[in-house]
């Protein structure tokens, strides 16, 4: 049994995988905004000539030898490269626009460790890009539970993003926790079960885990980071439902 949210790192799997871009035609600034997001990662990039024009600008996720995904630089651009963390918190990107292309989902499990802003501009987004995909699923989904931690409460009116978000799926049946410092009482609007407190996995935790309905298949997902030290974010996300399930019953019956 975990005996905190930090020892469920022990349990992924930590796979081997790195990209290579092939045929790249897109110019020098495209590829670095790729390696600014991967920057410090345990998720190497290559480039290589394919000579087959069906893969011209094309991302492939390998792993021990073997193509395991694949997206288009335009697809990474759409979806995470050209977009900042603010666009999500007013709202400018909807919810249906969000997506996680193939070679970023494929990335399940493997650890990040990531610095928030100013520290850098790039790092935090792909795991703000994945809560928000969690939370994408769960508004699908209709049902089910979604549990996601905020640091402060504050932040869920604060952000009309997230205000708006959170609306939706809870409007959409899903039974929505949310934990954090702060007042209760300030998310009265919303139909939300509301979780405070100041330990550590209140004030420190970063998660959004998904479960869907009992008895169903399918749309487990998690991500969890912890903040190890001041604005530094050790994070990971996963598909496998074991997994996903542990995490959502520690959180459920330890915070």
């Amino acid at each position: 049994m975990a005996e905190s949210l930090r020892s469920f790192f022990d349990d992924i799997e930590a796979p081997d995988r790195h990209l290579v871009v092939l045929n790249r035609s897109s110019p020098d600034p495209v590829r670095n905004l790729l390696d600014s997001l991967l920057d410090g990662q345990p998720v190497g990039i290559a480039e290589t000539q394919t000579g087959d024009a069906g893969d011209d600008d094309v991302v492939a996720l390998v792993e021990d030898g073997d193509v395991i995904a694949r997206s288009t630089l335009d697809e990474l651009l759409e979806s995470v490269l050209l977009i900042n963390s603010d666009l999500y918190k007013t709202g400018a990107v909807e919810l249906d626009e969000v997506a996680l292309p193939d070679v970023l989902r494929g990335l399940d499990e493997v650890p990040f460790r990531v610095r928030g802003y100013p520290a850098s501009s790039k790092e935090k987004l792909l795991l703000i890009v994945v809560s928000r995909v969690i939370e994408r699923i769960a508004a699908e989904r209709g049902g089910g539970t979604l549990r996601a931690s905020f640091q402060r409460l504050s932040r869920i009116n604060d952000e009309r993003g997230t205000n708006a978000v959170y609306e939706r799926v809870a409007a959409a049946g899903v039974d929505v926790h949310v934990y954090g410092v702060g007042d209760a009482a300030e998310l009265d609007g919303i139909p939300l079960t509301v979780h405070t407190g100041t330990s550590y996995p209140y004030r420190r935790s970063w998660f959004v885990v998904f479960s869907p309905p009992d008895g169903a298949a399918g749309d487990h997902v998690a991500l969890l980071a912890i903040e190890d030290e001041p604005n530094v974010w050790d994070g990971f996300w996963t598909f496998r439902p074991e997994l996903v399930t542990r995490i959502e019953r520690h959180i459920a019956e330890h915070i």
